[in-house]
């Protein structure tokens, strides 16, 4: 560009150039925004190519389908591969096809969607193409055929539509169709897991009730035919009912004769019938019947049928038993009445063939024909001996003559005899004592009259005769006749006799008793025995004290117990009446076997060599014992035995070791089985030695104090009964017992011992002496503090300890400004200081025993303050931001004069143990940027401070340095912008009048620069990468920073000016374009 032609141009002039190339930029940026980027096409020009001749193209049909059903849908698609944009007609068979309800076209005509609802729409199918007023050829014919589907027929293959449970059905769609279609199965129109031209159900259950069809379907596209018509499959729950009867119905068929039996189903369709005899099978048959013309005797049996439909169940009917006799029948010959007859009675024979009449009969008697007699019935009387004998009878009807009846015998004899017998027990009697006969006979058709010396009895008719009061008048001999109630002049001969004798009066029984010794004791027998010297059959009751035992017989016997003890007496009785009155009494002393009572007279069981003992062996309340002496189970008879009616002594005069043992003794009386249980055990325990005593003390503390308590204990622990002895420094004490109680005193200090003593020779020897340490005023307590520093610092360990300096058994108590801490033992201990922790320590100490004796100790300040804080602080200026690439950080412990070391922590890790205070982070040991803190450390107290806070580090320097070039750039910039303007005004100069350029050449238009294809778009010049991505805007120092990489838009005020004055064009320098508004 030239200079401008005004020198006289001010700064203003200036600042306003500037103004208008943004102004300018903005503008070319919306120009360029406008402009279509893509390169206009020149128009092809056309080439003068002679025209040639048009060749029709032959369109092609496609179709999904050529053979369909009604209802089926089929699609022809018309194509030209050679080009595009083509429309077409459709004709069938050469008649052009308009839409309609058959008839739909889709994408402009290239697509015929034929209904196939009816069969008159199958033919051959073309089309034409047309296009720009020209056409095509016609395609090749493509045949469509429209089938009536087929129409599927379900047939039941079993003959019957009601069906039972368990029974087998089976179904069957016609016709047979090609492989191309699949058979579906319903029941009440829902579809069955089924397919297949058959339908089979094995064994019918309730729930296959309903109404069947089928349908057809194709297998390739989803094309179904109507459903068939519907069969209803009737299930019946219950089984069918079968009944077999037969004809004729007699009881009892005979040879030759013939029967008919019939099968009845309640249900009548499609049955085969089976029939069996015996369980086994006979025959098959479709019939009901079955007939056996000519019955034989094998016929004989149960027969019963059985049904069944095609492959279902069989069910069973009920049974008929035939009988068929092996022979003729045999006529069955009665006689009436049946017992044996009388002479002079009459008696009629019956003879009866079953199921037949019109028969004629024969009769014998002992197997000769009797002439006069032919009827059913005959009667034979009055009888005699004579007729005595079988009878028999057969009978005839035309030729046939039935076998000879079985014999029935006709026996006649005289009347029975009855016998006499004496029913009372005894045939000598008291008076008033009852006395029964009877009259017995083989037969209940009898009455009585009794006898008494020949002499009929009047009013006695029955069978037994009963006296319930006998007197002596009753004495004599009695008999018996029987006379038959209903036969009339039928009497027996008399009985046998039997003599009966009366007493006037009643004896007196008799007890006595076996043995008769006075007491009894337990676990012997006694033996009662009532005796009656006259007549027999007694009974006999016995009583004790007046109270009825249930202890029947002549002889009592009694295992004895002390309930047993009391006046036994006995009674005679026969009959319901007669009694002899009770015997005298006898008295039974009746007691418990005493147990003997074991003890010893002496006062100890365990005792020591030469030491006598004494056991006595004593049975309390009675007497006439002798006594065993028992040692460990076995009788023993060493010592000395001392014995009486009562008691007996065992004495040991010098114990020794074998003497040890369980001892017990019984007791057992003279002249009899009697013997005592053993009696408690007693152990005698003989030692080997004699003890030494224990002493013993509590407390076991030493020294004690004066004003303390002790108590000193002796024992033995063997043996009893002793008494103990005191001794202090070998001089004894006027303190019985085996406990000594002390409140002490400097005088109770010395050795103590004790002795044990029983009897006047036994003495144990003194016990070990204790000694007793015994002092004046307190014991001395220590407080001491570790560690020992006056001044703590907080989160400090700190430790107290109390010291006693003598003795043992110390509690220990704590306080901390006169108020007392929950600690106990001999340290209390703070883990971590606090200020609060300040204050005045002291430990107190006290007897663990109920005498209160305590001692406390100095007390001890303690002075705790808040431990110095450590403070990280950046050395690196940031005049050293562009020389270093590290950052120096500097640890100070806050308000501290004293010397530290400090440790140095990332990220909580230990990094650095170091006398300096400061720390250098590099790129390479610091790549993440982390968080430092720092501690001081030294080797007096405080030994270390509190961390500092935390410290990031993160692009600290990069930070730094963005920030100064930022704003370098700026504080440079306006400088170089002032200069700029000075050195303008200074130093231009006016340009000439002819050497001025034309301005309206100077610049291009915006019109001129649309018309160029090498003007450049100024955005495209001055819009960098980085001013579409502009960095993320950083925080502050220590938080956010912006990134090193963001590019500062700062210029100098000469390239501004070489912007504007440059005389390079855009192309090539990149610079600004004017435009000329």
């Amino acid at each position: 560009m030239t200079q401008l032609s005004k020198t006289t141009s001010t700064c203003e002039t200036q600042w306003k150039m500037l103004l208008l190339q943004v102004f300018t930029l903005i503008y070319l940026t919306s120009v360029c925004a406008a402009q279509d980027g893509t390169a206009s096409t020149p128009p092809e020009e056309t080439s003068n190519v002679p025209p040639t001749s048009y060749d029709p193209p032959v369109p092609s049909v496609t179709s999904d389908l050529s053979d369909v059903y009604i209802n089926e849908t089929v699609v022809l698609k018309c194509s030209i591969s050679s080009s595009s944009g083509w429309t077409f007609t459709w004709e069938k068979n050469g008649q052009r096809l308009s839409q309609n309800a058959d008839f739909s076209f889709q994408d402009q005509n290239s697509k015929l969607k034929i209904s196939a609802n009816r069969k008159d729409l199958s033919g051959s199918y073309t089309c034409r193409g047309e296009k720009q007023g020209k056409g095509s050829k016609t395609s090749k014919a493509t045949d469509v055929k429209v089938n009536e589907p087929p129409a599927p027929f379900l047939i039941r293959q079993t003959d019957w539509a009601d069906v039972f449970v368990s029974e087998a059905v089976s179904f069957k769609c016609e016709p047979n169709l090609p492989a191309e279609w699949k058979i579906i199965w319903y029941k009440n129109y829902q579809p069955l897991d089924k397919e297949g031209p058959s339908f089979n159900i094995e064994s019918v259950t309730e729930n296959d009730k309903g109404a069947y069809a089928c349908q057809a379907k194709l297998k390739s596209r989803p094309f179904s035919t109507g459903f068939s018509n519907t069969t209803n499959l009737n299930v019946k729950s219950n089984n069918p009912k079968l009944t077999l009867s037969r004809s004729p119905d007699f009881a009892i068929f005979y040879p030759e004769e013939s029967i008919n039996f019939t099968c009845n189903v309640d249900v009548t369709s499609g049955w085969k019938y089976q029939w069996y005899k015996d369980g086994g099978k006979i025959s098959d048959s479709s019939s009901n019947t079955h007939t056996i013309a000519s019955l034989k005797p094998s016929d004989k049996g149960w027969y019963h049928c059985k049904v069944q439909r095609g492959k279902g169940p069989l069910y069973e009917s009920n049974n008929e038993s035939v009988e068929v006799a092996v022979n003729k029948p045999k006529p069955g010959l009665t006689k009436s009445p049946t017992f044996p007859m009388y002479p002079g009675e009459s008696i009629n024979f019956t003879c009866d063939v079953a199921m037949y009449s019109g028969w004629e009969y024969e009769w014998y008697h002992k197997g000769v024909k009797i002439p006069s007699f032919s009827s059913k019935t005959i009667t034979i009387g009055p009888v005699t001996h004579g007729d005595r004998g079988d009878y028999r009878c057969l009978a005839k009807r035309g030729q046939l003559r039935t076998d000879q009846s079985d014999p029935v015998s006709l026996e006649v004899s005289d009347p029975p005899t009855p016998i006499l017998k004496l029913l009372s027990p005894w045939s000598d009697v008291f008076e008033n004592e009852v006395l029964t006969f009877s009259c017995e006979v083989s037969s209940s058709e009898w009455t009585f009259t009794w006898h008494k010396n020949q002499n009929l009895i009047a009013d006695e008719k029955g069978s037994v005769l009963n006296n319930t009061a006998a007197k002596v008048s009753d004495r004599g001999q009695y008999s018996c006749k029987v006379h038959h109630k209903h036969r009339k002049g039928v009497s027996s001969a008399s009985s046998n006799i039997s003599t009966v004798s009366v007493y006037d009066k009643l004896p007196t029984p008799t007890l006595s008793r076996d043995p008769i010794f006075t007491p009894m004791y337990s676990g012997e027998t006694v033996k009662l025995k009532c005796a009656v010297d006259v007549s027999s059959g007694w009974s006999y009751r016995w009583y004790k004290d007046g109270s009825t035992l249930n202890k029947p017989g002549k002889e009592l016997s009694i295992d004895l117990k002390v309930s047993d003890k009391g006046g036994y007496s006995c009674e005679a009785t026969r009959g319901e009446q007669t009694s002899t009155g009770r015997s005298k009494e006898t008295q039974l002393d009746v007691r418990e076997i005493p147990v003997p009572s074991l003890s010893h007279k002496t006062q100890w069981l365990d005792v020591f060599p030469t030491e006598s003992v004494q056991l006595s062996c004593r049975m309390e309340g009675s007497s006439g014992w002798t006594f065993i002496w028992y040692k460990d189970g076995k009788e023993y008879h060493e010592g000395t035995v001392t014995n009486n009616e009562t008691e007996s002594i065992l004495s040991i005069s010098q114990a020794s070791l074998s003497h040890r043992g369980q001892y017990l003794c019984s007791g057992r009386l003279k002249g009899r089985t009697v013997s005592s249980p053993k009696s408690s055990s007693v152990e005698l325990q003989v030692y080997d030695k004699l003890p030494t005593p224990t002493l013993s003390r509590d407390p076991i503390f030493t020294p004690m104090f004066i004003g303390e308590t002790v108590k000193l204990k002796c024992a033995v622990n063997v043996s009893s009964g002793w008494s103990y002895h005191w001794y202090k420094n070998g001089s004894t004490l006027n303190k019985p017992g085996t406990e000594l109680s002390i409140d002490l005193n400097l005088s109770d200090k010395g050795g103590y011992s004790c002795e044990a003593r029983r009897g006047e020779k036994t003495s144990t020897g003194r016990s070990k002496e204790t000694q007793l340490d015994v002092r004046d005023g307190k014991p001395t307590v220590t407080l001491t503090q570790n560690p020992s520093d006056k001044l703590m610092h907080t989160s400090d360990l700190i430790s107290f300890t109390c010291h006693v300096n003598i003795s043992s058994g110390w509690k220990y108590i704590w306080y901390k400004d006169n108020k007392r801490l929950t600690s106990s033992g001999t340290i209390h201990q703070i883990d971590s200081a606090k200020t609060s922790d300040s204050g005045s320590y002291r430990c107190q100490v006290e007897r663990e025993t109920t005498t209160t004796f305590s001692s406390d100790s100095r007390d001890v300040e303690l002075n705790i303050e808040e431990r110095p804080k450590a403070n990280i602080v950046l050395l690196t200026t940031w005049s050293e931001v562009f020389s270093t690439d590290s950052l120096k950080l500097e640890c100070d412990v806050m308000g501290s004069s004293d010397s530290w070391n400090y440790t140095w922590y990332k990220e909580g890790f230990n990094v650095s143990r170091s006398v300096s205070s400061t720390y250098k982070v590099t790129p390479h040991n610091d790549p993440e940027q982390s968080l430092y803190t720092c501690e001081g450390i030294r080797t007096e107290r405080p030994m270390f401070s509190q961390r500092s806070d935390s410290y990031r580090t993160k692009n600290l320097l990069l930070k730094r340095r963005i920030l100064l070039s930022i704003s370098g750039c700026l504080f440079f910039g306006i400088i170089a912008v002032f200069i700029g303007c000075v050195a303008l005004r200074i130093f231009r100069k006016p340009v000439a009048a002819d050497d001025k350029q034309d301005e309206t050449t100077l610049f291009l238009t915006m019109a001129q620069l649309k018309d160029r294809n090498d003007a450049p778009c100024p955005l495209v010049e001055y819009i960098t990468d980085a001013d579409m991505n502009p960095p993320d805007k950083e925080g502050e120092e220590n938080g956010t920073s912006c990134s090193e990489a963001t590019s500062l838009p700062i210029t100098t005020l000469d390239e501004q000016a070489a912007t504007t004055n440059g005389k390079e064009t855009t192309e090539n320098g990149g610079g600004m374009v004017s435009f000329l508004q």
